[in-house]
């Protein structure tokens, strides 16, 4: 890499050039930095519904797989899109996390990631972080979205081949969502909040 002017570098490759971008972009606080398709994004703080969600979700897995690692926006790095993207959850077997990178974590090491759509992100998270996660090898992607245009659903995504996922499940708000194992779990979503 050759810095330029000591603010910026030219990389040998554009990944690492993008990413050294991302790693230095700031953002107001609480608000998310990502890179989407080789974009640097900033998206705002989540409304306390989506943070509700979150919890609920979070603790959930926790107890389904406790001696894994459940992280909330930890980075995941998909160098062959372009992308290192903030799940609201990502779900890691703990020996994966110690071998992973000390900014981002590679996606194939993720068993699950959750997304939570908002407004300024539901068409990112049903397309682009859909294709990039089935491109990583994740092997399950589980999207909660209340603005979907049919009404409030919960998709679980997985069996991911050439850069796209199957829908293993849909379930509306209010109706309980199955994950299979590792995590052998029911999530009851009739306490989500719908907006």
């Amino acid at each position: 890499m050759d810095v330029l002017d000591g603010d910026y570098i030219h990389a040998e490759n554009e990944w690492d050039e993008l990413s050294w971008l991302w790693q230095r972009t700031e953002a107001p606080k609480g608000c998310r930095v990502e890179l989407v398709d080789g974009i640097v994004t900033v998206t705002p703080l989540a409304r306390v519904s989506h943070q509700f969600l979150v919890a609920h979700v979070h603790r959930r897995l926790c107890a389904a797989v406790p001696t894994w690692g459940v992280h909330q926006w930890c980075p995941v790095a998909v160098p062959s899109r372009l992308g290192i993207y903030l799940p609201d959850i990502t779900v890691v077997p703990e020996e994966e996390l110690h071998a992973a990178e000390e900014r981002c974590l590679p996606a194939a090491a993720a068993a699950l990631v959750v997304e939570i759509a908002s407004r300024a992100t539901a068409r990112i998270d049903r397309t682009v972080k859909a294709h990039a996660y089935a491109s990583a090898g994740i092997p399950l992607y589980l999207l909660l979205d209340s603005l979907a245009p049919d009404g409030p659903v919960c998709t679980l995504h997985g069996s991911p081949e050439k850069g796209t996922y199957r829908e293993l499940s849909r379930a509306p708000f209010g109706e309980p969502i199955a994950l299979p194992a590792p995590f052998g779990l029911v999530i009851d979503t009739a306490e989500f909040p719908e907006a």
